[in-house]
């Protein structure tokens, strides 16, 4: 990777970061975020291997500590807590989604490479949830899915749509390749 690349990788750490912190709580203990915003963001404009590092560092920078989680909070036991598994999804998802954004500018092909990420959040989210809380799938989804589908499909069409318009800016392009 050239520097640039890992200067824009960083980037969107930060966007991540900054992103996460725009908010909600719910009772739930599960906050409504625009960190998945941020991750299909990530996918959609850097493509898989840069979206994957970005969201990588992310989830490193909040392992190790650093505030940039949902409500400035950091650190691993975030990573195995609850909410952990909606947390190291990001980067898979990420990946996902920059692996359909660098075959093809179709919107509706990105938009489904999204819901298809939405998807593995859920799922390996629900699943952690109900592993570290000893719910059931069922409670587990309750909690974790069904609050959130209608803002998180519309954070899947808001990155899509925001994600291709940067993508055919010139001066994105530049940096970007």
């Amino acid at each position: 990777m050239k520097t640039r690349d890992l200067v824009v990788c960083s980037l969107f750490a930060a966007m991540t970061a900054v992103l996460s912190q725009i908010s909600i709580p719910l009772p739930n203990g599960i906050p409504l975020t625009l960190q998945l915003l941020a991750v299909f963001l990530c996918g959609v404009i850097l493509g898989a291997k840069k979206g994957f590092i970005s969201t990588l560092v992310y989830v490193a920078l909040g392992a190790i500590g650093l505030p940039v989680f949902a409500g400035f909070t950091g650190g691993f036991q975030y990573i195995v807590g609850y909410s952990g598994g909606f947390i190291i999804s990001f980067p898979l998802i990420a990946f996902i989604i920059g692996f359909v954004s660098e075959k093809t500018d179709n919107m509706v092909l990105i938009l489904l490479s999204t819901i298809l990420g939405l998807i593995v959040s859920y799922t390996i989210g629900t699943l952690v949830f109900s592993l570290v809380t000893n719910a059931s799938i069922s409670a587990s989804l309750a909690a974790c899915v069904i609050p959130f589908i209608f803002t998180d499909l519309l954070k899947c069409f808001i990155a899509t749509v925001i994600g291709l318009k940067l993508k055919e800016n010139i001066s994105i392009k530049s940096v970007l390749n």
